[in-house]
């Protein structure tokens, strides 16, 4: 018995002392709690929406203040006309626009009936529906108190909505983009990690520190062909999209490719910093698996809108790369948005793909020195 008890110590202090394995242990589950529990939300809440209001009068008034003082909807803008409402939806912050007509309380007045337009960014299908179905909601509940008030005639508001960029809510809108986010940097920062670390492993990396290649030339050697097989991901799903799920590319295609083919740097950079933390294969795909697949799931607004989460979340979110990509690909394949509605979300993106070469690089230069040492 004191040999099994001393046995059974044995393996908890190697449980213990092995850091991987406790944080497959405790940290993945936890982590995942954290985020299914805060982050993934089914509701609606401080969605952005715009008013364009062109009636200015007292029923108008009633209805936008009624809109703020829900826990569901911020109102962001308040546009001047209808040429502003498409600019406004390629910019990506806005989930709908409530266009209230001209004389709404005089309509309501004389003939007992009036229509309010919602007009939702249905590039999410989900949000759509859950935006313009809040929104109709409080337009029936201040109908419905109006009518209680009034004894002659019945003025009844009528919400008609109306879906922008997907009208028929195909889900396939959301998912594509999305699917591209995290093939790319999967497969760019997966493949890269365990393609170096497979020759640490194997030996095989002292014949690159006798040759005379520099650090930048053998890094480039190594992520090249994973840089192309990325960009032919990139043509395969694009011509899937199209042929079968009737998705067309509104925006620019060169500014389509020129925007993966940042993000797939990104993910190759990234792979190779991993691939100088880590010697072992399983390491690397743990640690690709746990810092991009599910935050990246889950937190980059591809399936969750952002704005639904806590605070804290939105802050961790803009350190993911697949957050910014989302940002940027959803507009130009659905909404046709050109480089003048994403550069801030581009630049963010080329600054974390230069900072993580810069990083890697020199990581990689120390790793290659102290293996020659």
């Amino acid at each position: 018995m004191k040999r099994f008890m001393a046995f059974v110590r044995k393996e908890f202090l190697h449980i213990f002392r092995d850091v991987r394995t406790l944080i497959i242990l405790f940290g993945i589950p936890a982590t995942q709690i954290l985020i299914f529990g805060y982050a993934v939300r089914t509701d609606l809440k401080n969605a952005s929406i715009a008013v364009l209001d062109n009636a200015h009068d007292d029923v108008s008034n009633d209805l936008i203040l009624k809109l703020e003082a829900s826990d569901f909807f911020t109102i962001s803008n308040r546009l001047n006309s209808y040429d502003d409402i498409d600019a406004t939806f390629k910019k990506g912050k806005i989930k709908a626009v409530v266009i209230f007509p001209e004389d709404l309380a005089a309509l309501l007045t004389r003939d007992g009936h009036a229509t309010v337009s919602i007009i939702a960014d249905a590039s999410e299908p989900n949000t759509a529906s859950l935006v313009t179905g809040y929104t109709s909601g409080i337009l029936n509940d201040y109908s419905a108190a109006l009518t209680k008030h009034i004894t002659t005639g019945l003025p009844v508001i009528s919400p008609e909505v109306r879906m922008y960029f997907n009208p028929n809510l195909e889900s396939h809108f959301m998912f594509v983009p999305g699917v591209i986010t995290l093939i790319l940097i999967m497969v760019s920062a997966l493949m890269t990690s365990v393609a170096i670390v497979r020759e640490k492993e194997s030996g095989t990396m002292e014949v690159l520190l006798v040759s005379p290649l520099k650090p930048w030339q053998i890094i480039v050697g190594k992520v090249a062909p994973y840089f192309f097989l990325s960009l032919v991901n990139i043509i395969v799903i694009l011509l899937m999209a199209w042929f079968v799920f009737k998705l067309p590319v509104r925006g620019s295609i060169a500014l389509l490719i020129a925007e993966c083919m940042l993000y797939i740097l990104m993910g190759l950079s990234f792979g190779i910093l991993i691939s100088t933390i880590v010697d072992k294969m399983e390491n690397a795909i743990i640690i690709t698996f746990m810092v991009l697949l599910l935050p990246g799931l889950l937190l980059s607004g591809f399936i969750f809108p952002i704005e639904n989460m806590p605070k804290v979340y939105d802050y961790l979110s803009a350190i993911l790369p697949p957050r910014w990509f989302i940002e940027i690909i959803r507009p130009i394949m659905i909404k046709g948005a050109g480089f003048v509605y994403v550069w801030k979300e581009t630049l963010i993106l080329a600054g974390m793909t230069l900072f993580l070469i810069v990083l890697s690089a020199r990581k990689f230069k120390v790793r290659l020195e102290e293996s020659s040492g």
